[in-house]
C-alpha cells in the first residue's frame, strides 16, 4: 500500500510538473495551430523542412547517445572562460560606424543598427532548461545579465528551444523591450509569459518587416522545435537585417542544406554571418551543421566574414568544448573564409 501510495505521488507530481511549469510555453490547441494552415511550411498538422530532415541520422542509436551523454565528453566543459566585461557605454556611443555587435555566448547576440538596439536570441539564465539544475552554463570570468542591457528595440527569435528562447530572461527583459520578432507559432510561449501581443510580429519564412530603415526578413532554416515531447507545432527560422550601409545575417540552428545559397541569391552579398557552429554530432547532422559545414553555409550566402555562434557556454553535444571552433579555423583557412573570433562580451565594430 505504501508502495502504491508513492507511486501515485510521484505520478502526481510528474503531471502537474508538466501540466503546469510555465517555463514549458504556450499550449498549442487544434484551434490555435488551424491558424497556420495557410503556410506553405506546414503540412498535416506540423511545421516542415524545405528537404526531408530525420533529427537522427540512419542507423544512429537513441540509447547509445543517451549512454555517451551519461558519460560525457572528455574536456567538455572549461574549468572558467575568460570573458570581457559588457562595456554598455561604448555599445551605445558607437553610433557612426556600419553596425556594432557583442557576443554574450551560444547564440545571444546584441547588434545596433540605425541608432538601434537589436539582441537575437537572448538566453541569459544560467542553464538552459525547463529546471535549473540541467544544461548548466559554463563559468564566466565576467557573467552577465537583463540588468547590464540598454533599451532592446528589437529582440529576434530563432526557435522555442530552452537554448534559444528562455522564460526568465524575456519575462525580466520585456520592461526594456520595444517589440518581439518571431517565426509562426512561438507567439503563444510570449503570450503566456505575460507579454502584450501588441509587442508581437509573427513571421512566416520569406515575411520581411521594415522598421525605420532597417529591413528584416524571417529566412529558412533546417532543424526542429518543441519544447516539451510535441514537436513542430511552431516554426524555426534564421534573421536577415539589412540596411541601405550593412547587412547582416544570424543564423541561429541549422543542419547544412539548400537554403544557404537560396538565402544568398536572395538577400546576399553580406557583410557579416552568424552562423551555427557547436553543439553538432555525426548523429544529428540534419539539424545541426558540422563546422566544415558551417564555412560552407558562409559561402554559400556569399558572406564577407562570419562568427561561429552556438558554442562557447553549453554543453549540449559530445564533443570538446573548443573543437568547433578549432575545426571551424582549419576549414576556414583552407577555403579563404574570413573567421571573426570575438571575445565573449566584447564590444566589436563593422565598418
Amino acid at each position: 500500500m505504501i508502495i502504491i501510495s508513492i507511486i501515485i505521488i510521484i505520478a502526481i507530481i510528474v503531471f502537474a510538473f508538466l501540466n503546469f511549469n510555465p517555463a514549458f510555453g504556450g499550449k498549442f490547441s487544434k484551434e490555435e495551430i488551424k491558424k497556420y494552415e495557410s503556410s506553405p511550411n506546414f503540412k498535416d498538422g506540423k511545421f516542415v523542412n524545405m528537404e526531408p530532415t530525420a533529427v537522427m541520422v540512419e542507423g544512429a542509436s537513441m540509447w547509445e547517445n543517451a549512454w555517451e551523454f551519461i558519460k560525457g565528453p572528455e574536456n567538455g566543459k572549461p574549468e572558467l572562460m575568460e570573458t570581457i566585461k559588457f562595456d554598455k557605454e561604448k555599445f551605445m556611443l558607437s553610433s557612426d560606424v556600419n553596425a556594432v555587435y557583442t557576443w554574450f555566448g551560444h547564440s545571444t547576440v546584441m547588434m545596433r543598427v540605425k541608432d538601434k538596439t537589436i539582441i537575437a536570441d537572448p538566453v541569459f539564465s544560467s542553464y538552459a532548461s525547463p529546471v535549473s539544475f540541467t544544461n548548466k552554463s559554463f563559468k564566466y570570468s565576467n557573467n552577465y545579465d537583463v540588468d547590464d542591457l540598454p533599451y532592446i528595440d528589437i529582440v529576434l527569435i530563432s526557435h522555442d528551444h530552452y537554448d534559444h528562447l528562455d522564460m526568465n530572461t524575456i519575462k525580466k527583459m520585456d520592461k526594456n523591450v520595444g517589440r518581439y520578432l518571431v517565426p509562426l507559432g512561438v507567439e503563444l510561449h510570449l503570450i503566456k509569459w505575460g507579454i502584450a501581443e501588441n509587442k508581437i510580429e509573427v513571421m512566416d519564412w520569406w515575411d520581411e518587416k521594415s522598421i525605420e530603415g532597417i529591413t528584416f526578413a524571417s529566412t529558412p532554416a533546417r532543424h526542429f522545435s518543441g519544447r516539451k515531447f510535441s514537436r513542430n507545432n511552431s516554426l524555426w527560422c534564421s534573421w536577415v537585417v539589412k540596411t541601405d550601409s550593412v547587412n547582416l545575417y544570424f543564423g541561429a540552428d541549422s543542419g547544412y542544406g539548400k537554403h544557404f545559397k537560396m538565402i544568398g541569391e536572395k538577400y546576399g552579398p553580406f557583410d557579416f554571418s552568424m552562423i551555427e557552429c557547436g553543439q553538432y554530432n555525426k548523429n544529428w547532422k540534419n539539424i545541426h551543421a558540422m563546422p566544415e559545414q558551417s564555412v560552407q553555409a558562409n559561402i554559400d550566402l556569399k558572406s564577407k566574414s562570419m562568427m561561429a555562434i552556438h558554442w562557447g557556454k553549453f554543453q549540449l553535444a559530445l564533443h570538446p568544448w573548443t573543437e568547433p571552433i578549432e575545426r571551424a579555423r582549419v576549414a576556414a583557412e583552407k577555403t579563404g573564409v574570413d573567421l571573426v573570433e570575438p571575445e565573449i562580451g566584447d564590444v566589436n565594430v563593422l565598418n
